[in-house]
């Protein structure tokens, strides 16, 4: 071989290897380009995760408080219920301030009785009439009182006048309390106090302390003109019915 051949021929060789280092070089480059690229799009997907993480968290963080205050405020406003209470005492308050004033009409009812039937203020129109309230039926003091009115029921006939015990007890405890004592006078059921409050005998009582509302022991007497002529208000039952028929006797 001549010396221009093996020049030639080392010339090309050298050629063809700086070729191949250099698309090596380039092919690395590029790879490094690639994982750069790589490397740099996965940190902003990275971020945006986290930032997702972040949102979702404060979301349910605010879902939560926004679930509390909703419930601290209806926890708060159950109390409010409580209003009808003050509506009941404003009511019975009011019933007892019912005041029968003498020399007013008498006013009109019309109630069961025992026996049966009913009793009304019409039934005894242009005659007198004693209405004597008692708490409860077959108590000590009641028995009393409507055993006493018993006994003088023929004098009060003689001076033209009717006698009509009324409480809140039912038609059936009147008659057991009527059989029992052997009461000879009407005795009148008044479950609704219409009649009690009427004549002013519901209203606030005490007792070992504690006040509440129910029957004062009460009596009135109505002329035969339906006036209330007399009124016994908290009424002492020893010698009552006798004061009573006086004062029938002065009409």
């Amino acid at each position: 071989m001549s010396k221009k051949t093996r020049k030639k021929s080392s010339n090309t060789t050298g050629k063809r290897v700086a070729t191949k280092v250099a698309r090596a070089a380039s092919a690395s480059t590029g790879k490094s380009a690639a994982k750069t690229r790589i490397t740099v799009a996965k940190k902003p997907a990275a971020k945006t995760a986290k930032a997702k993480a972040s949102t979702n968290k404060a979301s349910t963080k605010k879902t939560a408080a926004g679930v509390q205050g909703k419930a601290s405020h209806k926890a708060a406003s159950k109390p409010l219920k409580r209003e009808p209470a003050a509506t009941v005492t404003k009511t019975v308050t009011k019933s007892s301030a019912v005041t029968l004033a003498e020399g007013a009409s008498a006013p009109g009812f019309d109630l069961p009785r025992d026996g049966g039937g009913s009793v009304s203020l019409k039934d005894f129109a242009g005659k007198k009439l004693v209405l004597f309230f008692y708490p409860r039926a077959d108590t000590p003091g009641c028995t009393r009182e409507a055993i006493d009115f018993t006994r003088l029921k023929a004098d009060f006939t003689a001076a033209g006048t009717e006698v009509v015990g009324i409480s809140a007890d039912t038609v059936k405890a009147q008659e057991s309390f009527r059989n029992k004592h052997q009461l000879s006078v009407p005795l009148v059921s008044d479950g609704a106090h219409q009649m009690l409050e009427a004549y002013g005998a519901w209203g606030e009582k005490s007792m070992y302390g504690r006040t509440f509302m129910g029957i004062i022991r009460a009596t009135v007497l109505v002329d035969s003109d339906g006036k209330v002529a007399r009124i016994w208000r908290h009424v002492k039952v020893d010698g009552h019915a006798e004061a009573v028929l006086e004062a029938a006797r002065s009409l």
